[in-house]
């Protein structure tokens, strides 16, 4: 065992080495950096930015506020959306769908139900029975619609 009084041996000195030629300046061959000149680079890539205080506008913290301050005013309320998509998407879907028992002709208005029945389940304000009843029936006179279609395109190909 030894003892922990022993003194430790001395390090060796460190020592330093002056650059390499290939780091110092700019080598030979190699590419310029972009902006710089031949002689390197005259001033910093940005300017100075200043510092100037940050101008807080708007009522005081420590104010006390009532309620007159904070309400808005009958020029500043917000107009509502009433404009309702989901019974017109409804509409369009009983009508292609109505239109679809008997021809395939319905099918375009069958497709902008099912747009309108979309983007009406996607709005917050509109009734979403409505909305998935107007999809359901514009996707059902879809089918209807192309097999109507289909039905017409294979009589075609037996009389032609």
């Amino acid at each position: 065992m030894s003892d922990s009084t022993e003194p430790t041996p001395p390090l060796p000195p460190t020592r330093l080495d002056s650059a390499s030629g290939e780091v110092e300046g700019h080598p030979a061959g190699a590419a310029r950096l972009p902006g710089a000149r031949r002689d390197g680079y005259t001033q910093l890539p940005t300017g100075p930015v200043g510092i100037e205080p940050v101008v807080v506008s708007g009522p005081v913290a420590d104010a006390p506020a009532s309620d007159e301050e904070w309400a808005p005013s009958v020029t500043e309320m917000i107009p509502v959306d009433d404009a309702r998509l989901a019974p017109w998407a409804l509409l369009a879907a009983i009508v292609a769908l109505g239109t679809s028992f008997f021809v395939g002709w319905g099918i375009p208005v069958a497709i902008v139900a099912v747009i309108a029945a979309i983007m009406s389940l996607r709005r917050p304000v509109e009734s979403r029975a409505m909305g998935r009843w107007a999809l359901v029936l514009g996707l059902c006179a879809t089918v209807y619609s192309l097999g109507w279609l289909v039905w017409a395109g294979m009589q075609f190909e037996r009389l032609g």
